[in-house]
């Protein structure tokens, strides 16, 4: 009798667990693949420093991004300064050339983003808006918002200095590193949540500010002189040329810019002075 109570059984289609035999296979066939798949992550950041695997929060890292990182290596670069790298060996190449595909992307993504956006503004009110929106003195406010600075490898005099330029070199490196792990919908994600989308940052964007006038009641306010700003270099075809521009006050060199026009490199460069007037105060 067991022996037919058993036929019977296997010969059911629902079995003993209302489940066919073929949905069981495709269940446990799923579980391997999770924890398959689960396992080749742990695995995949074996191979990592030892110090950056025993002291680098991966957890927080991915909360903190919004973004599961499929290829680990990219996100160490992305967040390695040169100062560090005789700590982890010469496999690893600091974040320079992740920073220099960043930042491609990110203009590309804020030039398509006020493109779709601003249907009726002209190509120079546009470039204007994108300079602002992707100036050092944002990107570095956005890697400070996220804590960036918390996952930086890089030495201890770097982190006390405090410099804007290492965050915001390492906001676009990482802008790098999710377009080359995760595509460009990954890194528009990104770029929308922590830049485009937030209404203060656009709306700041926005608004003409005059750099210029700034940096002169500022010289006038502190008796330093009189801003004068010198062409320093010019590029390109007559009907696309691109200026180079310093700006000093009386005779210390206080900044550079680039533009399409001499104005426009003249604004680029008082408001570098004023970035960096903004550093020693």
């Amino acid at each position: 009798m067991r022996r037919s109570s058993s036929r019977s059984t296997a010969s059911n289609p629902d079995g003993a667990f209302g489940r066919s035999e073929s949905e069981l296979r495709n269940v446990f066939t799923a579980l391997r693949r999770f924890f398959g798949g689960f396992q080749k992550k742990i695995a995949a950041r074996d191979h990592l420093p030892k110090s950056i695997q025993e002291h680098f929060d991966f957890s927080r890292f991915v909360r903190t991004i919004g973004y599961q990182p499929r290829n680990w290596d990219l996100f160490v670069e992305a967040l390695l300064h040169r100062s560090y790298t005789q700590h982890v060996g010469e496999k690893w190449r600091p974040n320079e050339r992740l920073e220099f595909l960043g930042d491609a992307v990110l203009n590309f993504l804020v030039a398509d983003h006020l493109l779709a956006h601003h249907p009726k503004k002209e190509e120079g009110d546009l470039t204007k808006i994108r300079s602002r929106l992707v100036n050092r003195r944002i990107l570095a406010e956005r890697s400070k918002e996220l804590h960036i600075n918390e996952f930086l490898f890089l030495s201890t005099s770097a982190a006390q200095s405090g410099s804007e330029s290492i965050l915001s070199d390492a906001f676009e490196a990482l802008i790098g590193a999710l377009y080359l792990d995760g595509g460009i919908e990954v890194a528009r994600e990104f770029v929308g949540k922590t830049l485009l989308l937030r209404e203060e940052i656009l709306e700041g964007a926005l608004t003409d500010d005059n750099y210029k006038s700034a940096l002169l009641e500022y010289s006038q306010a502190n008796s330093t002189g009189i801003p004068h700003y010198v062409i320093a270099k010019e590029d390109g075809p007559d009907h696309d040329r691109r200026f180079t521009v310093d700006v000093f006050v009386g005779s210390q060199h206080l900044g550079s810019g680039k533009g399409r026009s001499k104005k426009e490199a003249e604004q680029a460069a008082a408001a570098e002075a004023l970035e960096r007037i903004q550093k020693k105060n």
